[in-house]
């Protein structure tokens, strides 16, 4: 009796070790770098960043042109007027700098919340993808190494990529129509 559960043990743990886990990976930088949502991200932030310097420079400009008047005033005046004459530029060029540095700051800000949810977006699609595809195990590559090597016939990066962005496309496509409907 004991040889036979014993066998049946030994039949039933071979079994279970024969049942194959679907593994497969993915580059996580291809796969983010050619993620149509972060292209137009990029792209959007892209044209706000030629905006703003665009701004910036004309006000460099004028700070540049303003500051060359006064230096030439400054030069027939008494110490005492020079001390209140650059008091009076700094302070009227100064809220001014400040502006430009928070809209700056602002910006680089909403980049990267944009890019964090992009990133957030991608891991809960390649979650799915995995779900609905049967794989026990998805494995990011990246530069930190994480898969150094990885057989050609489990990497699905084309496959996600493709799968994402007509997720994205598709999104995209059923928002315009609602907007152009209204």
């Amino acid at each position: 009796m004991k040889k036979i559960i014993l066998g049946l043990a030994v039949l039933i743990s071979g079994a279970s070790c024969q049942e194959q886990q679907k593994i497969a990976f993915i580059d996580n930088g291809d796969v983010i770098n050619d993620y149509q949502m972060k292209i137009d991200i990029e792209a959007k932030f892209e044209n706000q960043n030629v905006d703003f310097t665009k701004q910036r420079d004309s006000i460099a400009q004028m700070y540049q042109s303003e500051m060359q008047s006064i230096q030439q005033r400054l030069a027939q005046m008494s110490p005492q007027q020079q001390q209140q004459e650059s008091q009076a530029f700094s302070q009227k060029w100064q809220p001014i700098q400040q502006q430009m540095q928070m809209q700056q700051q602002q910006m680089e800000q909403m980049f990267n919340t944009e890019m964090d949810s992009v990133i957030s977006k991608m891991n809960k699609f390649v979650e799915g993808y995995g779900k609905d595809n049967g794989y026990t195990l998805v494995l990011g590559k990246n530069q930190a190494g994480s898969v150094v090597y990885g057989d050609e016939t489990i990497d699905i990066t084309e496959e996600i990529i493709k799968a994402i962005n007509e997720e994205y496309n598709g999104k995209d496509a059923s928002t315009e129509e609602a907007a152009t409907e209204e």
